[in-house]
């Protein structure tokens, strides 16, 4: 199988190692030093204390790779929106883009039924870019699980959990999610297919519509967010109303699978949300994906999420201020 990861960062790092080992033809996209080091030396993973190393295709121009089966996209929402017209020479009639991102993916009306069939979310697809250069019947839902960082050039390391949870955006069990389902198996991931990728989206973002600003604004590691009482009371009503919003869209999640969540994230001590990461290495930050759509699609559906409004209003201007937040919108007309 013909894949290209396109963002080999942590995640996309991960993923392109075993499955380069597995036997796949992998090419990554990549750029700066990050580029220049996988380059040189190959792209370089260490987990359970084993480093493997595979000389992988890699270059910023994807033209240089061609048309492939499947193109991962590891990205960060923003970053996707950015780059969606250097998609196109990787996409083939048949090319599937699978979206292994946090937070709500651009295609997510696409095949969804109901009254928002067919409708760009502009909170992270500004006037369809993705929608028009990519095509969301290209497009197969992923839920990331592991935790993975870059803590150098070439270099990923894998921390902890590899699952990687698929989906059609229609339900469906085709095909090519089976193919891509039994290639990362192969290549020693664990890949279940969901027939409701949306579910799993949602319960995902239930903890990361409300961890991640939370650690922004205040500098707080998971244990402390869920730990401390004001704090976890404010994630409480984030995800609360979260829920009221992805109800509203047809998605049922037990209300006591938020409990659940808020004890497996506070069994993580000592970890900082990627926000709050990339405050401190000074990136440009997730917000719209995992925040501002929340509040988008409450506004689509009549649900009201004043304490997420209130979050997103702090957050945002922190990251402005910062120099590390700037809306799609805003991007887009510059």
């Amino acid at each position: 199988m013909r894949i290209c990861v396109f963002g080999a960062g942590a995640i996309g790092g991960y993923l392109a190692v075993p499955l380069s080992a597995a036997g796949h033809e992998v090419s990554v996209v990549a750029r700066g030093a990050h580029l220049q080091a996988i380059q040189q030396r190959g792209l370089k993973l260490i987990a359970r204390g084993q480093e493997r190393v595979a000389r992988v295709a890699a270059s910023d121009d994807p033209r240089a790779f061609g048309v492939q089966d499947v193109v991962i996209c590891a990205l960060k929402a923003h970053q996707a929106y950015e780059s969606a017209a250097l998609f196109v020479p990787l996409l083939g009639d048949s090319t599937s883009v699978v979206t292994a991102m946090n937070g709500i993916p651009w295609w997510y009306f696409y095949k969804s039924g109901g009254p928002f069939e067919g409708r760009h979310l502009e909170s992270v697809d500004v006037g369809g870019r993705q929608w028009d250069a990519i095509g969301p019947q290209r497009g197969i839902g992923c839920v990331v699980d592991p935790a993975c960082e870059v803590v150098e050039p070439g270099v990923v390391v894998h921390e902890e959990l590899n699952r990687f949870t698929l989906g059609e955006p229609d339900g469906s069990r085709s095909a090519r999610v089976v193919a891509l389902s039994e290639a990362l198996v192969g290549a020693g991931f664990d890949a279940p297919i969901r027939d409701n990728i949306r579910w799993n989206i949602w319960l995902k973002l239930w903890g990361n519509v409300c961890f991640n600003p939370i650690s922004a604004l205040t500098g707080a590691t998971l244990d402390r967010i869920t730990g401390e009482p004001a704090m976890r009371a404010l994630c409480k009503s984030m995800m609360l109303e979260t829920q009221a919003v992805n109800e509203s869209l047809g998605i049922q999640i037990p209300t006591n699978m938020m409990d659940r969540r808020l004890a497996a994230a506070g069994a993580v001590v000592g970890h900082k949300m990627s926000m709050l990461q990339d405050i401190e290495r000074g990136r440009s930050m997730e917000i719209d994906a995992l925040v501002t759509v929340v509040q988008e699609l409450g506004r689509l559906t009549g649900v009201a999420t004043p304490v997420i409004d209130a979050v997103l209003a702090l957050v945002q201007e922190k990251g402005r201020a910062l120099g590390l937040y700037q809306p799609l919108g805003l991007a887009a007309a510059a």
